[in-house]
């Protein structure tokens, strides 16, 4: 069922990744710029993410010798360089997600290239070196976004949704790798319930929301393809949801033949892959359209 399935190491059946977007407090911050400081809950609430959801996720990735990605604002870089040390201390990727948690659509390409190469630069002060992969606030990527990840030699980007495994995107000034990403793994729709940036999810108990995810690595596994949660510190990073996944994380390693790898070593695989002449990826081209389709 997966028409262009991708040889994984040692004969893993599914490639794997449980990504974090480390939003921490931007979120208020980008949503009431006016008075952020003032609401001292959703402050609050992201800032569990850096201080409490990240060490207890670093622990359980330990436990099980596991490599994984996190996407940072560039903010969020400067605000808590300590947890920033604590995952780069142990040997996980961290990418590019803004710098303030903007998204791309609301600005023209000026502000996009300021904003972005601002993020930059806040990698290179606070990590010590630059990123090889993107994620865009709340997957709004944009042309200019890709133009710019592929001037700054960026390896992959991860916000689209167009195949079940990773693929090539292509434009006149260049490529990078597709990893892609689906709201069926994402647990802003199961957990996020945050009024002051407009949602207001029907929040689940952890072991209804977390089943979905199971779900879709159970038809991953199966069809030799490829799993990746897209999940939030300050969401599941909470003590019931990450005691679940650790079990899961457990289980999985003692009963699947599966690949736990950061994206960086994923794209890796397969750009090798394909130059070995092993693997042909489908390619998109983009941009898919040209100027406004409805007029």
């Amino acid at each position: 069922m997966i028409a262009n399935p991708i040889p994984w190491p040692n004969g893993a059946r599914c490639a794997c990744a449980i990504t974090f977007d480390m939003d921490a407090d931007s979120l208020i911050h980008i949503a009431k710029p006016e008075d952020s400081h003032r609401r001292l809950y959703p402050i609050s609430m992201g800032k569990y993410g850096p201080t409490v959801g990240v060490p207890r996720i670093l622990e359980t990735y330990r436990k099980y010798g596991l490599k994984q990605s996190f996407f940072i604002p560039g903010w969020c870089l400067e605000q808590y360089p300590e947890t920033v040390e604590a995952i780069l201390k142990d040997g996980h990727e961290i990418g590019h997600h803004g710098y303030l948690h903007e998204n791309p659509t609301s600005m023209g390409a000026e502000k996009q290239r300021e904003l972005f190469e601002r993020a930059l630069q806040a990698h290179k002060n606070i990590c010590g070196s630059l990123p090889r992969g993107y994620r865009a606030p709340v997957y709004d990527i944009t042309p200019e976004v890709v133009d710019l990840l592929i001037e700054h030699d960026f390896a992959y980007e991860s916000s689209m949704m167009a195949d079940d495994v990773p693929y090539l995107l292509k434009t006149d000034r260049g490529q990078l790798w597709e990893i892609p990403v689906h709201w069926g793994e994402d647990d802003w729709p199961p957990f996020a319930h945050y009024e002051e940036i407009g949602y207001l999810m029907p929040v689940r108990a952890p072991s209804r929301g977390l089943q979905a995810f199971w779900e879709e690595f159970e038809a991953q596994y199966e069809f030799g393809g490829f799993f990746m949660l897209i999940l939030h510190p300050f969401l599941t990073g909470r003590l019931a949801r990450w005691r679940l996944v650790d079990s899961w994380i457990e289980q999985t390693l003692r009963t699947k033949e599966v690949w736990f790898a950061t994206l960086e070593d994923i794209t890796r695989h397969i750009a090798e892959l394909q130059a070995a002449g092993r693997y042909e990826p489908r390619i998109d081209k983009l941009p898919y359209y040209d100027g406004p389709v409805a007029e």
